[in-house]
């Protein structure tokens, strides 16, 4: 009987999709955090509510820094169907979604920390964008925010988005960079901030993860065949120490984000990669925070925003895989630098 083979067929359905929430929701227990079940050890960052609370923060500083805009790109506004790589708290997918209800925007990460109720033209997946992607439709905007040290290879992602936008289409990456910038040498490489960093980046190599995207995105977009790429360069002072109210305030909001972030960071690669304990880690992060904090440091963090077009010659060639099973449920610029 058809009725019965699909009543059957059904219950093996949601049977796989039971267990495939179960396992993602099982989140890996490492020093005090959580982290993604997903691929699991891929990801450096948690995925718990401190580090969700955080995401949401970093948006913010992110707001300030561009007026209150989504993007660079063209495609701050006008875009159709937008992806938004490693969405994490799903804050800038929903905002977007938002802000254009014509617009169709997806969401992916590993964790499906994003809350459940959002506008109706936002969604998100749980994938591994490592992994072949397999959307049969294109996007025209295609964004990533805050992902260098997620990938092994940022020439495939860069490649894949390209593949994945139709002619036309605009790709974004929003990065910071290491290492941390300072101007008049009150960063000094004796610091406990300056020896923090380089052991993260150390972490990071050993984990095949290099935290190096920020400076590499141009050159990659160019040479897969974006064009019109176009690089700004911003500061994010690393406390209040500028004289300008607007660059101390910005100061303010960087410093409650990377005040959290500084621990987030350093667990998995130090403790991972280079034998260090929970313990350790601890003091060299209470270290960092001091100098973090100090404003006779007149220290700021690189932010590059990158973004380029994929040409009108170009074409669009279809995914032929087969659909990937659904996911559990859980929105022109000129090159320069903004000084503080």
């Amino acid at each position: 009987d058809d009725d019965d083979t699909d009543s059957v067929l059904d219950g093996q359905l949601r049977d796989s999709l039971t267990s495939l929430r179960s396992s993602i929701l099982q989140y890996q227990q490492e020093n005090g955090r959580t982290y993604h079940a997903m691929s699991a050890g891929k990801y450096f960052l948690p995925n718990d509510d401190v580090e969700v609370e955080r995401l949401d923060l970093q948006h913010a500083v992110m707001g300030v820094t561009l007026g209150g805009d989504h993007c660079l790109c063209p495609k701050n506004n006008g875009a159709k169907r937008v992806l938004d790589l490693g969405t994490g708290s799903g804050i800038w997918a929903i905002e977007y979604a938002d802000a254009h209800p014509e617009a169709d925007v997806i969401g992916v990460d590993l964790s499906p920390v994003q809350p459940s109720f959002v506008p109706p033209n936002c969604h998100f997946e749980i994938d591994d964008l490592e992994k072949e992607w397999t959307w049969s439709q294109p996007f025209d905007f295609i964004f990533s925010r805050m992902m260098t040290g997620s990938f092994s290879d940022n020439a495939d992602i860069v490649q894949k988005a390209f593949d994945q936008l139709e002619p036309g289409g605009y790709f974004e990456a929003q990065d910071m960079a290491l290492p941390i910038g300072c101007d008049d040498g009150t960063l000094t490489e004796d610091s406990a901030l300056w020896r923090w960093m380089l052991l993260v980046m150390e972490g990071m190599d050993r984990l095949g993860r290099p935290v190096r995207a920020a400076q590499q995105w141009k050159e990659i977009m160019e040479a897969v065949g974006f064009e019109d790429v176009a690089e700004t360069v911003y500061k994010w002072p690393t406390n209040r120490w500028p004289r300008a109210k607007s660059y101390k305030d910005l100061g303010m909001w960087s410093l409650a984000n990377m005040d959290q972030a500084l621990e987030a960071a350093t667990l998995a690669p130090l403790t991972r990669s280079l034998g260090w304990s929970k313990e350790e880690v601890m003091v060299l992060v209470s270290q960092a925070r001091r100098v973090l904090r100090d404003p006779t440091v007149h220290a700021y963090w690189p932010i590059h925003i990158v973004y380029g077009r994929k040409p009108l010659t170009s074409t669009f060639v279809p995914n032929t895989a087969p659909p990937a099973p659904p996911s559990p449920p859980p929105a022109a610029q000129v090159n320069g630098v903004a000084d503080p």
